[in-house]
This record gives C-alpha cells, structure tokens and sequence, in this order.
C-alpha cells in the first residue's frame, strides 16, 4: 500500500486546516492539554511517513510526548461519540451533493491474539478464515467524495464473554457479540434517531443470513437502504392478485434472468476511472424474503430486486435488493455503485492516514483512534479540494418522516414504481438511460 508524503507547502495547509476543525469538532474534550494532542495526532496521522503508530507520531521527541499520546489514545475518557457527530453534521453541510450512507467493511489481519476484537474467523471479503479484526465504517458518500464518521468494531464470542479478556480490553458493560453487518445496523439506527442528519439511503452488502434483520430493522425507523445480495438468495414474488397463482420463490438470479427481455442499458462512468461503461439493468417487485428462523414483518414500502449484467456478461452478475421504489433504475444504479468511490477514498486517503495502524490493545483507544483518522481523512479531502470549513446553514431539507418524501437524490419528478413499466430518464428513450 502507498503511504502518503505531502510536500512541505501542502502539509503546513493541511496543519491550518486541522487546527480549524478541532475548534468545530473537539469542543466536546473538557481540557484544552486534550484538544492540543488532539491536534498533534492529526498533525502526526497526516504528516508521518510509514506505518502511524504512535511511537512514529511522537518521533525522535523525549518520550513524555509518546507517554502522553498513549495516554490520550488508549486511556483518557473522553467520549469520541460527540466528535464523529460533529463531523457528520459538519460534512452534511460542506460535502458536494451527499447521496447515501455507505457501509464500508474493514478486516485488519493480525499476528497476536491481544488486540481488542481479534480472532480467527472467515471472513467474507477474503474469502477465507483469518486472524484479524473485524470493523466497519459508515461513510457518507457523494459521486466526488466520500468520507468516514462511524465505526463499529465487531467483537467475537470470547470477548463479549469472558470477564477478564473484556476487563482487560475496556469493553464497554452494553456492548455485545454481533455479526459485522448487525453492528453497522445499529450504528446507522443510532445515528438516525439522535444524530440530527438528513435521512439518507444506507447501502451495504448484506449475506443472506443478516438480510432479515437489516431489513426489518431499517423498515422500523423507515429508512431507505439499498442492500447488495448474492445471487443464490431466494425470493418471494407474484401471488398479489385475486386469480394469480403464487407467490413463487427462486434465486434472485433465476428471477432476474427471466426478465432480460426487459433490460435496458446504462452507460456510466466508473469512479476513479476516465473511460466510460455500459450495464444492462432489469428488476422485480418481490416480497419480504423467506427466513428460516423467523418471519420477517412486510416493510412499509414494496421491495424491489434490481439486476445487471456487464457489457458482455450472459448471465447476471449483481443484485440488489431496495425499498426506494419511486426512483429510475438508474438512479439505483449510481446509489449502489457508491461502494466503488468509498473503495476509492479507502485505498487513497483513509488508509494512508493510518485508519489499519492502531497497535494497541483498549476498545477505548482503537475507537479514539479511528476517530481521529477519520477527521485526518476529511482533513486530506477537504484541503485538497480547497474547502474551508465554516458553520452555515444546512443546504438540504431536514429529515422526513417517510423515506418516499425526501429528497434522496438530485430532485428529479417522481415516477412510481408500477410493474412491467420500465421507469426512465427525463428526455431518454426507454431502452438507454445515462448517468453523468
């Protein structure tokens, strides 16, 4: 992995600006010691060469500095929820044309058994059981940009169960052993009821064994989500009529591939890349999908299954499952697409800044950690595209009670979902959609 080096000029910007966001973000920090190594981590995050351990931040310096950055990270007890709230709240205003919340999932292979949350486990994204950490970020994502606020760290069996591995780690009394998927749920539940944020789609990929939470969860607190599903995922479809036979159930992608009579194309720009793209988009009015284990209630909006095929592909090889039903299919598209610019932003500016670095040991000091990494990113992104932070009124309209009557996306007019219709661009035909 590329690690940043910023020339001189860039660094001392970058340094005006960090002292500008921890006057907005760090008022909650009591002390104003706490707020200066606040700022010297940043500094540190942004401006070392090599892996951002806390021994490389404080340099060749007399070791009280690297004693008392390790007291600030892994024991002071100051609350990193109010600055990633700052954050959030600060981002909605000043990032150009927010779309979604995107969970980000973010796996950390390590050699001991001592971090907070190791263990060996499989994990999805590598396809195979690792020694590791297991962490997700909730970004908020723009076709320009996208930038981390939360996190959640996802602590296996052991952790949450044995008395002294937990006290020795600080894991918090409430504080439980969940599937990744489970804890970035919560976090955007939390974030929705007590964050004061303009209510937004929320895309992740969720296993076919999480689904029916996710749903069901978010269907609570209606918020929209866009959820990218495997394509053996079985489905529930047809039967809503009085002389309909149904409902049926099938893999998403046997369902998707019986519509391919009805695709219609997309031509899109992928991020991060010059050269245009083309997909063949279809989808499906479904039910709420069958649970082994339990039923799952019917969320307020109908779902829809939406598929696409690359360019030469003859098969489907991407699904989603959506309760925004009032949006083109495009639109959807480019929602679900916004995992490749958080990608992007991860490789490029998170993961520079130190976002995998954190060697300690405390649940306290790997959260004041990812913290700190996160202004560190925003820092980077809005320094290099000149931003200067500066409070203002919010630019959106505030939350609304009904995911269909907010404005997800850049106003377009609203056209119902109704099937056998093939929603479309205003001005385009209805076999060729575009986004720009």
């Amino acid at each position: 992995m590329a690690r940043l080096v910023l020339p001189e000029d860039s660094t001392k910007e970058i340094s005006e600006l960090i002292d500008v966001l921890i006057s907005l973000f760090f008022e909650s920090l009591p002390r104003r010691d706490q707020r200066n190594w606040a700022r010297v981590y940043l500094n540190g995050l942004v401006g070392t060469a090599g892996k951002k351990t806390i021994r490389n931040i404080a340099g060749t310096g007399a070791s009280s500095v690297e004693q008392s950055l390790q007291q600030f990270i892994s024991k002071s007890p100051w609350d990193w929820t109010p600055v990633r709230r700052s954050l959030a709240q600060h981002l909605e205003r000043t990032a150009q044309r927010p779309l979604a919340w995107v969970i980000q999932p973010m796996v950390v292979e390590k050699a001991g058994d001592r971090s907070v949350g190791v263990g060996r486990q499989f994990v999805p994204q590598l396809g195979r059981t690792a020694n590791c950490q297991q962490a997700s970020g909730i970004w908020l994502a723009s076709s320009e940009a996208s930038f981390p606020v939360e996190w959640t760290l996802t602590l296996p069996g052991p952790w949450t169960s044995e008395l002294l591995r937990r006290r020795r780690a600080g894991i918090p009394d409430t504080a439980r052993s969940l599937t990744p998927a489970q804890d970035a749920v919560h976090a955007v539940q939390r974030m929705a009821a007590s964050w004061q944020l303009q209510r937004r789609p929320v895309v992740m990929e969720v296993a076919n064994s999480d689904l029916p939470h996710c749903i069901e969860s978010f269907a609570l607190q209606d918020i929209p989500f866009v959820f990218k599903v495997d394509g053996t995922l079985p489905v529930s479809f047809g039967g809503a009529g009085r002389h309909k036979p149904g409902p049926h159930t099938a893999p998403a992608r046997e369902l998707i591939d019986s519509l391919r009579s009805q695709r219609r194309v997309v031509e899109w720009t992928r991020h991060g890349r010059a050269e245009g793209s083309v997909t063949l988009l279809t989808s499906a009015a479904i039910l709420a999908t069958p649970c082994e284990d339990r039923p799952v209630p019917a969320p307020p909006t109908p779902l829809l299954l939406v598929g696409a095929w690359t360019e030469a592909a003859m098969l489907p090889s991407e699904f989603w499952i959506t309760n925004i039903g009032d949006r083109p299919l495009a639109q959807l598209f480019l929602l679900a697409k916004l995992t490749d610019r958080v990608s992007l932003d991860f490789s490029d500016t998170c993961e520079p800044v130190g976002i995998r670095d954190f060697e300690g040991r405390s649940f306290r000091g790997w959260h004041h950690h990812a913290t700190l990494a996160s202004v560190a990113h925003a820092a980077m992104l809005l320094g290099a595209r000149g931003h200067r932070p500066a409070p203002g009124p919010l630019a959106y309209p505030g939350p609304s009670a009904r995911p269909g009557e907010q404005t997800v996306l850049p106003p377009r007019p609203p056209r119902p979902l109704i099937p056998g219709q093939n929603p479309r661009l205003p001005g385009q035909t209805p076999r060729r959609e575009y986004i720009r």
